[in-house]
């Protein structure tokens, strides 16, 4: 039976890896996806909301994202909230539809993504050792029989290798990813 601390612990390690990998696909490969705008902020109705929440965002091919509003007279506000979301894109209206080509990134750029996906992945392991730390102190201070704190300690560790390891993976993979003209 696992302690309660390691639990809270592991929940805690799960959501931190999550929102890293949730912060890495934010990191766009030149390959275009709805993920790349869905959270940009648009003023519809008197109140902002994320765009994917007011249109049909598209991939009809990877260098292109091509968003549908639900109702055409947020075109303009769609347009202005992606330019001041400054993505380096440049939304073009077409009739009821906003197009959006992605430009061609250069090695540079490519360099700059990856350097940012390592900071992300820091952060989640940062975030991940922080939790791990927390549990140790809970554990201390829980005053539990010897043999179980140190069995309790020894499984957070292992909860934290493991996290750290499944961020590791994914940042791998996000470099092969960007670095893949």
């Amino acid at each position: 039976m696992s302690h309660p601390i390691l639990t809270d612990a592991q929940a805690r390690m799960k959501k931190a890896v999550d929102h890293t990998l949730h912060e890495f696909s934010s990191i766009h490969t030149g390959k275009a996806t709805p993920a790349m705008v869905e959270t940009v902020m648009v003023e519809a109705y008197g109140s902002m909301q994320a765009l994917k929440s007011c249109a049909a965002i598209s991939t009809p091919d990877a260098r292109l994202i091509q968003i549908q509003p639900w109702d055409a007279s947020l075109i303009k506000s769609i347009i202005s909230g992606i330019q001041a979301a400054n993505l380096g894109f440049n939304p073009v209206p077409d009739g009821k539809v906003i197009r959006i080509p992605l430009p061609d990134m250069s090695r540079e750029r490519r360099q700059e993504f990856v350097k940012n996906a390592h900071r992300l992945a820091e952060e989640g392991r940062v975030h991940v050792r922080n939790v791990r730390r927390d549990a140790i102190e809970a554990v201390k201070k829980a005053k539990l029989p010897e043999d179980e704190a140190k069995r309790t300690e020894k499984d957070i560790q292992t909860a934290t290798d493991k996290a750290i390891a499944e961020i590791n993976t994914h940042l791998a993979h996000k470099e092969k990813d960007l670095l893949t003209v």
